[in-house]
């Protein structure tokens, strides 16, 4: 209350100063006739009010010339310039430019009417009349010492008015003046000079406060005109008649004070108080008519617009509604107009969005079609250049027998020898021609029949087989090499000799995928808080070019054992060897040709099956690869998997079907086939799938193994078809033991070692298994029980037993119950509960803390040059683009939400001039901050699990982030638009659109990047919650803890004090004292507009900064 009274005192100060300047300019002055024109013009004549008999006389000559009211005008102007730096640093929070506003309040030069019309009603005496700066603080000061109090419009008593001294100026519309014979310092703040002389109403123009004898002028855009008695009310009243429409308008505007009784020569004066408008709108301008001047006012015509305190009429837009007398402009038809454009270019969005898709997939397909195309002409060459090979391998093996049976025999034949020697050479020089020309001939007509043939088209090509399988790109590769190494030989010799071609029939066909064995040995993983083992001394080999198959009971730790060799354990202790290549290395350092399948089927639902394998062929293969060559990887994993037929079908979510359930689980195996792994692991890829599927599916990888992969995959249940098609079997016993690891081939024969038999018709796993869960009690060899399959199958392969384990061995109960004993014996005391809590609390943040340091970037051992993050940043941004077209419904229904909002809140929270259109922009940064933050959550709530798995296998994090970012700025550019499209014109605030567009935009950026934040670090239902909640509670906090630390850190203070400061500026004239103290009551500043929105955009930087290292920290257990 204290700055706000500061600062409307200021203002009346300056206000009476500016006055008492022009009273000065012309009634402080010699009125003598003598005075000339020039002399008022320039003011240039003294301030002695002496002469008062001449002066009378005087005054009434010059009074009414327009030259001395200019004259007053320019001392005024160069007064204000004064007071303006002195005031500028008190009033800077609510005024900008302390000139500029001035002028608008105090500039009366384009109508000076008022004051001549007042010089001649005070015959030259004026400026006796004129507030000094004392009067204006005293009666600053007694206004709100009275409005505290629950009064208004009172003023302590004074010199001129007390309890003993009560004159007709002390009355409210009345002043009076100051004697001859006493000189006025307007500027003077202390002392209250004496005014009994001559007191009358005030004059039109000016108000007179209650308890002063004193006059003040009203501001530009206030009416003050002379009031008269209503007989009716007692109250004294303006009568203003005006003519609208040929209808006679009869409009009154209370004073509220009434003359003093029993004294019928005192009349009704003028205004007697200016306030901010919450007080009193007495003087204020009212709605519908504007006043040119402080004693004119005038009815808006049609077409123009006048709201209150309008020193002009506003034109209004074209098709908009503007009867007389209106006080706002109806612009809704604007923002219906708005409204259905921004439906059509959505519309054509959403109609092309499809379009744009389908030209892209033709896109795609004529690559398709240019590589297949290129496949065969490579594949021709190869075949040929095989036949080549063979016939020149024949060749050679003729020529050097031939050559030794002639060498090896008696000299005495040598003639013969000589002789006979020529006609073999030349025998085979006629093979070696017949080569030649074979190969001529292919070169020559490389469409002829020979070799073998490749269909065009989706079929299949005809592939070599076993050992010398070799995926296309490998074998476009050798082909394209041995055709540059025959131009290179051809060059050196045209005539290609025979040993040239033998030469290169010896060489190396194809350079293999890079081998990775992995062995293991006492690989032993327990819980770091809890110390449970979850695999205890595990020693085995997984060899390049085998498939494994891993099983055993529920709860044999069977999927931790792959995440184990796949270094994807974390929150674990790791004891024991883990050998690369026979190398002790880490095995994250491999990770980029490391393919993990996980059990989930985790795929882009709102993709396509060759779209999804088409991102990860792109992102994950070697970025020196050709397209053509990445195309061709791509076709080949669909064929093997058997996705020909749904390859362009959408996969499928939740809400929309797609493809089945066995098909996705191929998509989910295929999305690691495309990257070309050495190591390819799978948790239970044949859940779910029929038994045709899984045939499918286990051919594919069979394949796969014949080019070096080295395939460990979880299995339940696999028919003995299936089975027989493992090379080796993993079977663990429950708490992590190993039961068997060797060739399928032999399991049968290790186990009826033991005396397990299986039975006619059952398949071995499921009765080993059975064995295993205790289902099924074999008929074991003397000394030997199930529980010592573990330790039989160490001491078969010669390993070492730990002593724990033979120890649990022994402990029935523990045996019983599954689990695994400790090293030494327990007391019978179990573990207290808070050691319990503090092992699982550590647990947990062990396991992230290890899951930063997997995905964390790393030595990379795997020598694959995989795109760097510009370009995974291009291939992501495409991937989200084309996403959201696909969503582009889910868009539509949040801008409809929106545009229902603004209908809503700028129906119902109409403009206040009183708070600047506080209430409306308070629910407008509620709505908008929990509709966008609503929105920005499916941003990464639903493929926070698919960026898991991608962060895994080596994709960029930053790429990721960025892409989905910028795809999101769309929303962040439209979305004002749309809210704005109804509340501003429904609203209809001073302020012009662009200027809320601004604020808007930095709003909806900022609580995107906190809506990052909510997907990332918190569930989808408790993100929503807080979604919905923290908007409210930082109003509530922003407006009722004002000026506080607190405050200031919430977004929803800056982004409505930007608001407000943007309406607040277009407040001018008669709204200064209103403005003042609406600011200061806020805590807002005027000068803080690009303070708060910079604040807002660092915010949104800020939170999205914390949304990216969450989602590099935190990650799903």
């Amino acid at each position: 209350m204290a700055c706000w009274e500061a600062a409307a005192m200021h203002l009346l100060l300056l206000s009476s100063a500016a006055a008492a300047a022009r009273a000065s300019v012309t009634f402080g002055v010699d009125m003598s006739p003598r005075l000339s024109l020039a002399e008022a013009a320039t003011g240039d004549y003294d301030d002695d009010v002496s002469g008062a008999g001449q002066g009378d006389k005087g005054a009434q000559l010059i009074a009414g010339s327009p030259i001395v009211a200019g004259a007053m005008n320019n001392r005024l102007k160069a007064l204000t310039s004064s007071f303006a730096r002195s005031i500028g640093k008190q009033l800077d929070y609510c005024i900008k430019d302390t000139e500029t506003e001035w002028n608008k309040a105090f500039d009366f030069s384009k109508d000076t009417s008022f004051l001549t019309n007042c010089l001649k009603e005070t015959k030259g005496d004026l400026q006796q009349r004129i507030c000094t700066a004392a009067e204006m603080r005293f009666y600053f000061e007694s206004l709100l010492d009275s409005g505290d109090n629950g009064e208004t419009n009172y003023v302590r008593p004074n010199i001129n008015c007390n309890f003993s001294s009560w004159i007709d100026g002390c009355e409210p519309g009345w002043a009076c003046k100051a004697g001859d014979d006493q000189k006025i310092d307007l500027q003077n703040a202390k002392d209250i000079p004496y005014r009994p002389l001559k007191c009358q109403s005030c004059c039109p123009g000016f108000f007179c406060p209650h308890g002063l004898t004193c006059m003040i002028p009203c501001p530009l855009g206030a009416y003050c005109p002379r009031s008269d008695l209503n007989v009716s009310t007692g109250i004294c009243d303006p009568y203003v008649q005006s003519t609208i429409s040929n209808t006679s308008l009869e409009e009154y505007q209370q004073y509220n004070y009434q003359p003093p009784p029993g004294n019928p020569n005192h009349t009704c004066g003028a205004a007697d108080i200016w306030a901010d408008v919450v007080t009193t709108d007495d003087i204020f301008c009212p709605p519908g008519f504007y006043c040119p001047s402080t004693i004119q006012k005038l009815p808006c015509s049609s077409g123009y617009y006048c709201r209150k305190g309008s020193t002009s009429q506003t034109r209004c837009y074209k098709k908009s509604s503007c009867p007389p007398n209106s006080a706002t402009q109806d612009i809704t038809i604007f923002g219906a107009l708005l409204v259905v454009a921004s439906c059509l270019v959505l519309l054509i969005i959403y109609n092309f969005s499809g379009q744009i898709l389908t030209n892209r997939e033709k896109k795609q397909a004529k690559s398709r079609e240019a590589a297949a195309r290129h496949a065969r002409e490579t594949a021709q060459a190869r075949e040929r250049w095989k036949s080549a090979k063979d016939v020149a391998k024949k060749a050679g093996v003729g020529l050097q027998s031939q050559l030794s049976r002639t060498f090896s025999r008696n000299k005495k034949s040598g003639q013969q020898a000589q002789s006979s020697g020529p006609s073999k050479v030349g025998d085979a020089g006629g093979k070696k021609n017949n080569l030649t020309d074979m190969m001529r001939s292919i070169e020559d007509n490389p469409d002829s029949d020979e070799g073998f043939n490749v269909e065009v088209g989706d079929k299949a090509l005809k592939k070599p087989t076993g050992k010398q399988m070799h995926t296309r790109s490998q074998i476009f590769k050798y082909a394209y090499g041995q055709i540059e190494k025959e131009k290179a030989m051809q060059q050196e010799n045209h005539n290609m000799t025979f040993s040239g071609v033998i030469s290169m029939a010896k060489d190396h066909d194809v350079t293999a995928r890079p081998a990775i064995e992995i062995a293991f040995k006492d690989l032993t993983l327990s819980l770091k808080g809890s110390k449970k083992k979850l695999l205890w001394s595990v020693s085995g080999r997984l060899s390049p070019g085998r498939v494994a198959a891993v099983m055993g009971p529920s709860g044999a730790g069977k999927t931790t054992f792959l995440s184990a060799i796949a270094g994807k354990a974390t929150g674990c202790e790791t004891s024991g060897l883990v050998l690369i290549n026979g190398k002790i290395e880490p095995i994250r350092g491999y990770k980029r040709v490391i393919g993990f399948v996980p059990q989930d089927d985790i795929v882009h639902g709102n993709l396509t099956v060759e779209e999804n394998l088409w991102f990860n062929a792109r992102c994950r293969l070697s970025a020196d690869m050709s397209k053509a060559d990445k195309v061709l990887v791509v076709e080949r994993v669909i064929e093997s998997l058997g996705l020909q037929a749904i390859r362009d079908s959408l996969v499928g979510t939740v809400e929309q079907r797609g493809i089945s359930g066995g098909q996705r689980k191929r998509v989910n195996v295929g999305l690691e086939m495309v990257m070309e792994p050495s190591v390819l692991i799978l948790d239970e890829p044949t859940s779910g799938l029929d038994s045709a599927s899984s045939l499918l599916l286990l051919r594919a990888l069979r394949r796969e193994a014949l080019e070096g992969v080295n395939i460990s995959m979880v299995v339940h249940q696999p028919s003995y078809t299936l089975y027989r098609m493992f090379d080796d079997l993993i079977l663990l016993a429950k708490g992590g033991m190993t039961v068997y690891h060797g060739p399928v081939k032999k399991v049968e024969e290790y186990f009826a070692g033991l005396g397990i038999v299986v039975p006619e018709r059952v398949n071995p796993p499921d009765y080993y298994i059975d064995i295993l869960e205790g289902i099924v009690k074999p008929n074991l060899n003397p000394g030997v029980s199930v529980k010592d399959l573990p330790i039989r199958w160490m001491v078969h392969n010669g390993y070492d037993v730990p002593r724990d384990m033979l120890q649990s061995n022994s402990d029935s109960e523990s045996s019983s119950r599954g689990s695994i004993g400790h090293a030494s014996s327990h007391d019978d005391a179990g573990p207290s509960i808070v050691s319990v809590l503090f092992g699982n609390v550590k647990d947990i943040l062990v396991q992230k803390k290890d899951e930063y340091d997997y995905n964390k970037t790393s030595q990379d051992l795997s020598n694959r040059n995989t795109p760097g993050i510009l370009r995974q940043y291009r291939y992501f941004l495409g991937r989200c683009g084309k996403q959201r077209l696909r969503e582009a419904r889910i868009q539509g229904v949040d801008y409809l939400i929106l545009c229902l909002a603004g209908i809503c809140l700028g129906t119902l929270a109409k403009v206040s001039d009183e708070t600047f259109g506080a209430l409306g922009y308070t629910y407008t940064v509620i709505a908008v901050s929990l509709l966008c933050k609503i929105g920005a959550l499916r941003s990464f709530t639903l493929d926070k699990i698919n960026y898991w798995r991608e962060r895994a296998s080596g994709m960029s994090s930053l790429a990721y982030f960025m892409s989905k970012d910028t795809i999101d700025h769309f929303n962040t550019i439209v979305k004002p638009i749309v809210y704005l499209s109804m509340f501003y014109f429904f609203n209809n605030p001073r302020s012009s659109i662009w200027e809320n567009y601004v604020v808007l935009l930095a709003l909806v950026y900022c609580v995107t990047g906190i809506g990052y934040t909510f997907a990332i670090f918190f569930q989808p239902s408790s993100a929503q919650l807080w979604s919905a909640l923290l908007p409210v509670v930082l109003t509530l906090i922003a407006t009722q803890q004002k000026n506080t630390i607190f405050a200031d850190l919430c977004y929803t203070k800056w982004a409505l004090e930007a608001f407000v400061i943007a309406n607040a500026q277009n407040y001018s004239g008669v709204w200064l004292i209103t403005r003042c103290g609406s600011l200061v009551r806020s805590g807002y500043n005027i000068e803080h507009e690009l303070l708060c929105i910079g604040v807002l955009i660092a915010n949104g930087i800020v939170f999205r900064c914390v949304a990216f290292f969450c989602m590099v920290t935190f990650q799903k257990h």
